[in-house]
């Protein structure tokens, strides 16, 4: 019931600033409206191509099997699993969110949820090569290896506080 009473206060405040914009400026909010009607249509494809790559993966993966890869008792090889999966994927922060809510609605452990956003932000293991050409070398692998130990550091201590938080 919370979330309802959030969700609906969030978009009343977002009509009420819509209005607000187009009292003071009709013109500049049908511009800001039309932008981002043209970035949701270029962002539409990839999100619904990751919403049914994870739905078909929630599909097939059953919660018992989703729990004992990446689940609370999968301990340090599921947070390790989890940050290797982050570290290779490369999907922008508004789809990962979602993607790890579906996972934890599916077994998935705080930490290993922690985990893989955290290396889904940081590490960048497929965008190495463009680094690389524009650092060097040597910055381009510190800079992943330190946001990889840093990524599973910040997990364990989000999985610390939300265990309390429980």
């Amino acid at each position: 019931m919370g979330n309802y009473i959030f969700n609906g206060a969030i978009y009343f405040i977002a009509i009420v600033l819509l209005v607000v914009s187009l009292i003071k400026s009709r013109q500049k909010t049908k511009q800001a409206l039309l932008k981002a009607w043209n970035s949701f249509k270029n962002i539409l494809p990839m999100l619904l191509g990751v919403i049914l790559l994870i739905g078909l993966i929630l599909s097939i993966l059953d919660t018992n099997l989703i729990s004992r890869i990446i689940g609370e008792k999968s301990g340090v090889l599921g947070v390790l699993l989890a940050s290797v999966v982050g570290s290779v994927t490369l999907i922008p922060g508004f789809i990962a969110f979602p993607t790890a809510a579906l996972l934890f609605e599916g077994g998935a452990g705080y930490i290993q949820i922690a985990a893989f956003v955290q290396t889904l932000m940081m590490v960048g293991i497929v965008t190495l090569p463009m680094e690389i050409k524009y650092f060097n070398k040597k910055v381009a692998v510190l800079r992943n290896v330190l946001s990889l130990v840093l990524s599973i550091g910040v997990a364990y201590l989000i999985g610390l506080i939300l265990t309390i938080w429980k």
